[in-house]
């Protein structure tokens, strides 16, 4: 396989401690992934996948691939990594990234190293869907988790328009089964209930806070995205639902967003904005009901 950056890294846990000649080709590693999760940076895929994470570890022959589309360079940091430029922080992200796939023994980890400035323009992102639509024709993914289209950050944004355009490109027959736009820099508490995915993100919990605290750079650099994380899906699923027990000890919140590979002529624009006005509608229906 071939990534269309110099700097681009491929990295597969099982052939960290794998005798010598027995290493698995590329080809091999990527072909057996059934779940996929494509993010912008670091740490998102452990953020807004927990659930995928967790299906393939409680499911043998279920494989969990990771994909981070940018390089790392411009993340906020204080303290121990203050002094740190860009090109130290990519190479500091870069680890952390293969720690966490090393620790939730994922199929494959790709970091595709595009600069983010390049992944949001449509004239400069060529690389990064060549890329993409690569990766997608070398498996079969059942599942892939995207960002959704209703989140805040551009980079995010500018990710899920690339990894729409590649799905879209694939034949009909390559295209994964169910696609699901996940939350990170946006709740999606807001969505009504019938348009919400509920992903059950409260399975393997000391694994699950080892994932993202494995992005020391962050956590110590100044977010704690371990405990936020945790405990917005602590939160989800209590707030779930008022008149019934917890089904889930945690929720990843998701939208289907498989109708936009099947109708490659849906807005990905009027797609979104109809789920804004579906609550819309519900909170002034609830505001009527007892007037």
């Amino acid at each position: 396989m071939r990534l269309s950056q110099p700097t681009a890294d491929l990295f597969i846990p099982d052939n960290a401690s794998a005798p010598p000649g027995s290493a698995l080709a590329p080809d091999a590693a990527l072909a057996r992934v059934t779940h996929l999760c494509i993010a912008a940076h670091q740490d998102d895929i452990e953020i807004m996948a927990h659930s995928g994470i967790s299906d393939c570890l409680d499911n043998p022959g279920k494989w969990f691939g990771g994909v981070v589309a940018t390089d790392g360079g411009g993340s906020p940091r204080t303290g121990a990594y203050s002094h740190f430029t860009d090109e130290q922080m990519k190479l500091v992200r870069r680890d952390e990234q293969r720690r966490a796939a090393q620790l939730g023994r994922y199929a494959i980890q790709l970091q595709l190293a595009h600069p983010s400035f390049l992944v949001k323009s449509p004239a400069t992102s060529v690389g990064v869907r060549d890329d993409l639509t690569a990766i997608l024709s070398g498996c079969s993914p059942e599942v892939v988790y995207l960002h959704n289209p209703a989140d805040k950050h551009d980079t995010h944004i500018a990710v899920l328009h690339r990894s729409l355009e590649a799905l879209r490109a694939l034949p009909p027959e390559k295209r994964p089964r169910r696609i699901l736009g996940c939350e990170v820099w946006r709740d999606l508490d807001w969505l009504v209930d019938t348009d919400k995915i509920p992903l059950d993100s409260g399975r393997h919990p000391q694994l699950a806070a080892e994932l993202l605290q494995a992005f020391d750079s962050q956590i110590t650099g100044g977010k704690r995205y371990d405990h936020a994380a945790l405990g917005r899906r602590l939160a989800h699923a209590t707030f779930h639902t008022s008149h019934a027990t917890d089904k889930f000890a945690g929720i990843t919140w998701a939208m289907d967003l498989t109708p936009l590979v099947a109708d490659p002529t849906l807005s990905l624009a009027d797609f979104t904005l109809a789920h804004v006005d579906r609550l819309r509608s519900e909170i002034a229906t609830r505001l009527a009901k007892f007037q």
